[in-house]
């Protein structure tokens, strides 16, 4: 009895665990499912982003490089590209434009020529801070970000083989030591070489060769407290500074070359001491080797040219890589650039960089072969201006030399009183950066004119100061621009061509004759826009070139039409969003 009752207590009912079985195996195949998704979802895109079939096709970033750097640039382009990178579920194919940064400059901010460049690029490496500078002084709303930099090269003095030796088996050469040696009565005596004259030095445009300015900011920092910089803009107003700048000016060849390029090759085709009017020139190293390497020419010259690393600060190009903003700028190129910068930053694109002749963190490795350049070991590095003082360096150096005449044309309307940035009127901003430019300025004529309405009777202008040498009338410029007050109206377009019919009337031959706008407003009375272009055409002189400059202040001025003026005056047109960025654009507009 008791077995049967142990076996009763085994055998029980339950559920049944086929339904069990089939729950398990749902569910198994619901998991699978997702897992396969999933899984075939990345080797889908993966397989798109390698196919360059994505969803939304293909994008282009162009970039626009300094000849300095654009075939390594192009070459770090094709590597990432390589990579079928996707964005916003776009391909994207990077091009590399090569393009003279002045150029670049041109187009962005006085309009675009795609038959000549190409389309507009959303992207911008050049060869120094200095144009990013330029390009924010003129319009900021173009700068899409700030920029980075991804490389580096110092300047350095380029010389003749036996010229290069002497400067460096003398007492040495420092930049702060340019105006000095170069001023002199024969300079070269200071090392070792009395028999060679005058030590004269090359020095193009400050506005156009980033070289140039980069040399001068390092020759006026010896004024600074410690000699290394920065270059403020209050200095630029002291005696000593202005004196420096002078003798720089005064002391220029008396055939200037109008590139940093143009110097090179006439020292490589009369590399006799001081064979083409100079001993030398200012050079960034990187464009040293490729010139000394044939990169650009096709050909290495005969005998190369060799770098002076001068002693004490160097100053040192930054190569800036400038993301670009505008209507022509999508999102998916906004953050493909951003992409590209990074992937130009890593260490296996800076060692193409550094191929190319580029100073990076990443290698200490050098090109090879390398003729005249000596890659010697920056120690010393200048501490750069800051941006406006940039702009002002380049403006104090164009007047320096008394080969401009400036008449500058203010607009005094009753919006000028609204606030302009930091709790201060436009006008107050305006008439500072005026007085700035005052006290800055070493030489060359000014004059002074307002506009608004009924100034003068009927007359909507009034002169205020004439033009003439700043150096005899300082006080009474200064004097006018105090007097600068917000009035009435904006008729700027009957003004304009009172001060043009001016200005050709007092032509002075062999300078550079310009005017020089700032307004807020559109023109709300007298000649109609037609009618000042056709009294602009009528006027024009043969032979007497008028540009038309114009700084637009806020957002109100007819952005369109002054771009039109100035174009076709040979101008440019400048625009700030507010006052605090008056005295920078204004400095650029001067140095231009």
């Amino acid at each position: 009895m008791s077995r049967h009752r142990a076996l009763r207590t085994k055998v029980r009912r339950g559920i049944a665990k086929w339904p069990v079985a089939i729950v398990g195996v749902v569910a198994l195949l619901v998991l699978g499912y997702l897992a396969w998704t999933w899984v075939g979802g990345i080797l889908e895109r993966r397989a798109a982003a390698q196919a360059g079939d994505c969803r939304s096709g293909e994008a282009l970033l162009r970039v626009a490089a300094t000849p300095s750097v654009a075939e390594a640039v192009r070459e770090v382009a094709e590597e990432w590209s390589a990579q079928r990178p996707v964005v916003y579920d776009h391909c994207i194919r990077v091009e590399v434009q090569s393009i003279d940064s002045e150029e670049v400059l041109g187009g962005l901010t006085q309009g675009w020529d795609e038959a000549k460049l190409g389309e507009q690029p959303h992207a911008w490496v050049t060869d120094s801070t200095l144009w990013a500078n330029r390009l924010g002084a003129r319009n900021r709303a173009l700068l899409g970000a700030q920029p980075v930099s991804i490389a580096a090269s110092p300047v350095l003095l380029a010389l003749p083989q036996e010229a290069a030796q002497a400067v460096q088996a003398g007492a040495g050469f420092r930049w702060t030591d340019l105006p000095e040696v170069t001023s002199a009565a024969g300079g070269w005596q200071r090392f070792g070489k009395p028999g060679w004259g005058d030590f004269k030095v090359a020095m193009p445009d400050p506005a156009t060769n980033a070289a140039t300015a980069m040399a001068v900011q390092s020759a006026l920092a010896g004024s600074s407290p410690d000699g290394k910089g920065p270059v403020t803009a209050d200095m630029l107003a002291l005696d000593p500074v202005k004196s420096t700048l002078s003798r720089l000016t005064a002391s220029k060849p008396a055939r200037t070359p109008a590139t940093t390029w143009e110097a090179l090759s006439l020292l490589t085709a009369q590399p006799a001491v001081n064979g083409p009017g100079f001993s030398a020139v200012p050079v960034f190293e990187v464009d040293l080797y490729r010139h000394n390497t044939g990169k650009d020419s096709g050909t290495p010259p005969a005998q190369p040219l060799y770098g002076v690393a001068a002693g004490g600060p160097s100053p040192v190009a930054d190569f800036p890589y400038v993301p670009l903003a505008g209507d022509w700028v999508g999102e998916a190129q906004v953050r493909a650039s951003q992409e590209f910068r990074e992937f130009l930053l890593e260490a296996e694109q800076q060692k193409i960089l550094a191929g190319a002749g580029l100073r990076v963190d990443a290698t200490t490795e050098r090109p090879k072969p390398s003729p005249g350049i000596r890659w010697a070991t920056m120690t010393d590095k200048l501490v750069p201006a800051d941006a406006n003082t940039a702009q002002q360096i380049s403006a104090a150096w164009a007047t320096a030399d008394d080969g401009q005449v400036v008449t500058v044309l203010v607009d005094s309307s009753k919006s000028m009183e609204e606030p302009g940035g930091d709790g201060r009127s436009r006008m107050t901003w305006v008439k500072e950066a005026l007085s700035g430019q005052v006290n800055r300025s070493v030489s060359g004529s000014l004059g002074l004119w307002e506009f608004s309405r009924s100034l003068d009777g009927e007359k909507p202008y009034r002169q205020l100061v004439p033009t003439g040498p700043v150096v005899g009338q300082k006080q009474q410029l200064l004097d006018g621009v105090a007097t600068l007050r917000p009035q009435s109206a904006t008729q700027l377009y009957t003004s304009l061509v009172a001060l043009y019919s001016r200005t050709l009337e007092n032509y002075q031959e062999g300078k550079r004759n310009r005017i020089i706008v700032l307004t807020d407003g559109a023109n709300d009375g007298g000649l109609t826009f037609e009618q000042l272009k056709a009294e602009l055409a009528r006027l024009k002189q043969d032979g007497r070139d008028v540009p038309i400059s114009v700084l637009a202040i806020g957002p109100d001025p007819e952005r369109q039409r002054l771009a039109e003026i100035t174009r076709s005056t040979g101008g440019t047109l400048s625009v700030v969003d507010d006052g605090r960025g008056v005295d920078a654009a204004l400095a650029q507009l001067l140095s231009s």
